[in-house]
């Protein structure tokens, strides 16, 4: 059985390296995605200061501190103490006020707009009482291709898990390939466990070339477990592998394959949290990404790189991802036919 497995796997691999055009786009095409919104969100936001305000019950009263009454500032509630003061730390809001019981703000002394926010709360306080305590912290500015960057990974191993498993057995059964197989030895079973850790090999190796390239032009940012991330990215391309065999389990045309995938990917593209944050979005897309296998990539591998998550942090994740993995699968192979 296992040097059926190999024999698949090798097979396998020498056929994708030997396509230059494709494994030049799956290193390739990240490159430039990153690269580019680096680029076109190089500049500074708008000038607008962002203020949180932590608060129990969500709502902002004006009435707790005359700084919530100041125009042109945006305040944003927030609950979490140690999630809004990890904020200031990475210039993601300029200032931090606790109005309520001991009154106290915190402020990024590295933070030039946090420096103005400031003096715009002392104004505010001025006429009508003592100012809250002030509470410093520092940190490292937060850039947007900082934050893109998981996505940007995730979405890639996304495509080459899809499209490197899916597109090309439903290719293998159009062409015969698969007929010639059934006449082996070789079980659906082996078959699609090869095709799994074949694909795995490549996706790893694509996106840990262009994980360390970005890392030597760009300097993102990498506070978690590396160990942690690539667990997370590993669970990941098996979930989404295993998603695509599913696709190639009964499909004989390559068109019909490529319209199957596109519906199965743009969802996970526009829902998961790849270019924006789902907190603003509305409550059935919010119910919507956590159904999606991409959604727990992308927010298990941002809190490694941004939020500095070990792997036990993001266990409930990977379990999920492997979970379903598995279950796939053991669903594809049901499923599979060879002609």
């Amino acid at each position: 059985m296992l040097r059926r497995i190999l024999a698949i796997f090798i097979s396998r691999n020498r056929e994708f390296y030997r396509d230059k055009a494709g494994l030049g786009w799956n290193i390739i095409m990240p490159f430039l995605m990153v690269f580019g919104f680096a680029f076109i969100f190089s500049d500074e936001p708008d000038n607008l200061f962002k203020v949180g305000v932590l608060t129990t019950d969500g709502e902002l009263a004006a009435e707790t501190s005359p700084f919530l009454a100041m125009l042109h500032v945006s305040f944003i509630p927030l609950s979490d103490s140690e999630a809004a003061i990890a904020k200031v730390e990475r210039h993601q809001i300029d200032l931090l006020l606790d109005p309520e019981g001991d009154p106290s703000y915190w402020i990024n002394t590295h933070s030039a707009k946090g420096y103005l926010a400031e003096r715009l709360m002392q104004s505010a306080y001025a006429a009508s009482g003592p100012l809250p305590r002030r509470q410093t912290v520092s940190g490292r500015a937060l850039r947007y291709v900082d934050w893109v960057l998981p996505g940007v990974l995730a979405m890639n191993i996304m495509f080459s898990s899809l499209w490197g498993v899916g597109w090309v057995i439903v290719r293998y059964r159009k062409n015969g390939v698969l007929r010639r197989l059934q006449a082996t030895p070789l079980s659906a079973f082996e078959f699609l466990t090869a095709q799994v850790l074949s694909r795995l090999a490549v996706v790893l190796t694509a996106s840990m070339a262009v994980f360390v390239g970005a890392d030597f032009f760009l300097d993102f940012v990498m506070r978690g477990s590396y160990l942690a991330l690539l667990l997370v990215y590993l669970a990941g391309a098996m979930c989404l592998i295993s998603l695509g065999l599913i696709v190639a389990s009964r499909l004989r045309t390559e068109e019909l394959a490529d319209g199957v995938l596109n519906i199965m990917s743009w969802p996970m593209l526009l829902l998961s949290g790849v270019w924006f944050s789902m907190e603003g979005a509305s409550f059935a897309a919010q119910v919507m990404s956590k159904f999606l296998p991409l959604t727990y990539v992308v927010d298990a591998a941002r809190r490694v790189m941004v939020d500095g998550a070990g792997v036990v942090d993001v266990l409930p994740e990977i379990s999920i991802l492997l979970g379903t993995s598995l279950l796939l699968l053991l669903l594809a192979a049901r499923l599979f036919r060879w002609d």
